[in-house]
């Protein structure tokens, strides 16, 4: 359920092609569905704008199959993070329609077409190669928010050219997620030639004393740069559900 599907509903009761029973009885899950291990929020779209998101990582496949189901039934789009390839094909069989990216590990299901709610691009921005699974989920989130995504990957700042020469994309962009491992550095130098919010992700790509991206982590909460806005590391979902919640604005 969410804002317009509810709008619909109560102007169905309105115009009386639906009875109060009949509403009553559509609106019975809501704030929630009780399937013994979980309790499916159907409630969320209405509060904040997008459903609930299944995270795949800790859950056995008929969990997250239940889960889904659930949520199809309400005609909620489906949004699950952290899904290995060998969870999604144990999915395929119990869940209809699922759209699998696997560079984000991530799986899709969407009841009608998204609109787009946006107000400008938000642009995705990586520092290696080896961090792109990271950035596609941030880019999975926002695009089954409502907006329009654009993708700037390797640019780090071991080659900064590549950077520079994009800079008239990154100056028309409405805000920038900037994903980086190693030192971390890349959002202090993006922050540093734009005039739009920034929100860095660290990654845990790096070698020994990177310690699984602390470093980059630390480096990012002690940027220079103004404007700088850090999520926890690997963290590509809460990246990009921010990124919408202001895009939106």
């Amino acid at each position: 359920m969410d804002a317009l599907r509810l709008t619909e509903l109560l102007e169905k009761v309105h115009n009386g092609k639906l009875s109060v029973p009949q509403a009553v009885a559509r609106l019975r899950d809501l704030p929630f569905e009780d399937l013994g291990f979980a309790k499916v929020d159907h409630h969320r779209a209405v509060r904040q704008g997008f459903p609930e998101v299944i995270l795949g990582e800790g859950k056995e496949p008929k969990q997250i199959a239940a889960i889904a189901r659930a949520m199809q039934r309400k005609r909620c789009n489906i949004l699950i993070t952290r899904l290995s390839a060998d969870k999604m094909a144990r999915l395929k069989n119990s869940v209809r329609g699922l759209n699998y990216n696997p560079a984000a590990r991530a799986a899709t299901w969407t009841a009608r077409p998204i609109p787009t709610v946006g107000k400008g691009v938000v642009l995705v921005v990586c520092a290696g190669t080896s961090d792109i699974s990271v950035a596609e989920e941030a880019a999975v989130t926002a695009m089954m928010m409502g907006n329009r995504v654009e993708r700037l990957f390797d640019v780090g700042v071991a080659g900064i050219h590549r950077l520079l020469e994009n800079r008239p994309r990154l100056n028309a962009a409405s805000i920038l997620i900037v994903v980086a491992g190693m030192e971390g550095a890349l959002p202090s130098v993006v922050a540093g030639l734009i005039d739009k919010p920034v929100i860095a992700v660290p990654t845990s790509i790096g070698y020994g004393a990177s310690f699984n991206g602390i470093a980059a982590l630390l480096g990012m909460l002690n940027s220079c740069a103004a404007g700088v806005t850090v999520v926890n590391i690997d963290n590509g979902f809460g990246a990009g559900f921010a990124a919408s919640l202001i895009n939106r604005l």
